[in-house]
């Protein structure tokens, strides 16, 4: 239950469950969209006691001596600790703080901090999804059950969400550039600290984020993105692949997925990589509706909005990012080491999903924290069947100021059972993210995965 003082009421949402009747957006609502709202819907305004700032487009260019291909050089590198939250004062930010955050201070009493820095609201997007934003935010709408999206393209779709899956679809159609390469990988410390790296080449075309985009077009395809993933280390996981379509209408067509298995050189379909399936080589610290801080579809649960809180949450985390660190500077036992770790107070959207009766999933209830500037999710509370804490994720995202998106350079799912955690994106020594990329469609087929698996 979230407290009086830390939540802001908004006459928009309230307390909305996805049982509630949804109306479009109004004349009137579209009308503040750049005005005392963002483009993309968050408070334009500060909050009362300064310490979140007004929102005055984010950066929209890249520092003096950034070129492509680098590893992003801080833009707030001269900025110093404001203060820093451990065991011995934890209960007086507790207020800003998910329990699932306040949980790691209670299993990594020794070690677990939060380094708190002055709050830059960074976050931006290119003019054109700004504008596609404003031109459907009046027709979007979602299919039945909420496990699709319709008559939108390009844009947050629901810039002010009525209910939980109407703020879930804009995180999961949050622009992240149009064709994108990824290199990296992820760990996985033992209790001890030491780990092995498995490393990703991973694709991504974004359909629905074309600037050419249409409704028409895209229910015609029924495809919001591909993605494919191919494994370069270890030896014995190299050359394993995977490929997903994800659709815009998942009852006409759920998610299409295929992988490649080097043993048995076949490409075979793959309906189970979606859900509580395990993720790919995470030693089952993750699930595959996981990824991205959650993907796939929402149909398992049922979804409420709670309103907007302050909340302490990982964000321009260049200092992480960073190609001076090594990946021993940031794995260590139980979490990654909090001195690279930049923490900001940030307006969140709080969701909550709880599984339906009639269904199953290993988690009971995820509780998920959206940034308001960027649909990004920063932090996902995770509870098992017995109501118990299970996990919790952080993002630890960026403004890409070469693709004006805010992503993240890193996701770490703590297990708190375990007390293990999985850091992945791990891309400080690896070839920076591309996204001037020209991918096209003939490059996500199960032959290309053929291909790239070999």
């Amino acid at each position: 239950m979230i407290k009086k003082p830390t939540l802001i009421a908004l006459a928009v949402c309230g307390f909305l469950s996805t049982n509630a009747a949804v109306a479009k957006m109004s004349a009137e609502e579209v009308a503040r969209l750049g005005k005392d709202l963002t483009p993309v819907g968050a408070q334009k305004a500060g909050n009362a006691d300064g310490s979140i700032p007004e929102w005055t487009g984010g950066i929209t260019k890249a520092p003096a001596g950034y070129t492509p291909g680098m590893h992003h050089p801080d833009p707030f590198a001269d900025d110093k600790v404001l203060f820093t939250i451990d065991k011995s004062n934890v209960a007086k930010y507790k207020d800003n703080l998910s329990p699932g955050q306040v949980a790691l201070f209670e299993a990594y009493p020794d070690t677990f901090k939060m380094n708190i820095y002055k709050t830059h609201r960074s976050a931006s997007n290119p003019q054109f999804v700004y504008d596609a934003t404003k031109q459907y935010a009046p027709t979007a709408e979602l299919i039945e059950g909420g496990n699709g999206i319709k008559n939108t393209a390009i844009g947050i779709p629901f810039p002010i969400p009525k209910d939980g899956l109407e703020a879930i679809w804009n995180h999961l159609l949050r622009y992240r550039g149009l064709s994108i390469e990824r290199f990296g990988g992820q760990a996985a410390p033992t209790a001890s600290g030491s780990y092995n790296m498995v490393g990703f080449d991973e694709q991504l075309l974004v359909k629905y984020s074309d600037p050419a985009a249409t409704p028409a077009e895209l229910q015609e395809s029924n495809i919001l993105f591909k993605f494919k993933q191919k494994v370069t280390q270890p030896a014995r996981l190299a050359g394993t692949a995977l490929l997903v379509h994800e659709t815009m209408d998942q009852i006409l067509t759920p998610r299409q997925a295929w992988t490649y298995n080097t043993g048995q050189r076949r490409v075979r379909r793959a309906p189970n990589v979606a859900y509580d399936a395990p993720g790919t080589a995470a030693d089952s610290l993750r699930t595959t509706d996981d990824f991205d801080m959650f993907n796939g579809s929402p149909n398992r649960y049922t979804w409420t909005l709670k309103g907007k809180k302050e909340l302490y949450i990982p964000y321009n985390s260049y200092k992480l990012h960073s190609d001076k660190l090594e990946y021993d500077d940031i794995l260590m036992p139980g979490h990654i080491n909090p001195e690279h770790v930049r923490y900001e107070k940030h307006r969140v959207w709080v969701v909550e999903a709880n599984l339906k009766e009639d269904t199953r999933h290993i988690y009971k209830k995820r509780v998920f924290y959206i940034d308001e500037d960027s649909w990004q999710i920063h932090v996902t509370d995770i509870y098992d069947n017995r109501d118990q804490m299970y996990r919790v994720a952080m993002a630890h995202g960026l403004n890409y100021y070469d693709a004006l998106t805010n992503w993240s350079t890193l996701d770490v799912y703590h297990d708190l059972n375990s007390r293990r955690y999985l850091a992945i994106g791990l891309d400080n020594q690896e070839k920076m993210y591309d996204f001037s990329k020209s991918f096209n469609d003939n490059e996500f087929t199960s032959n290309a995965l053929r291909r790239a698996g070999r």
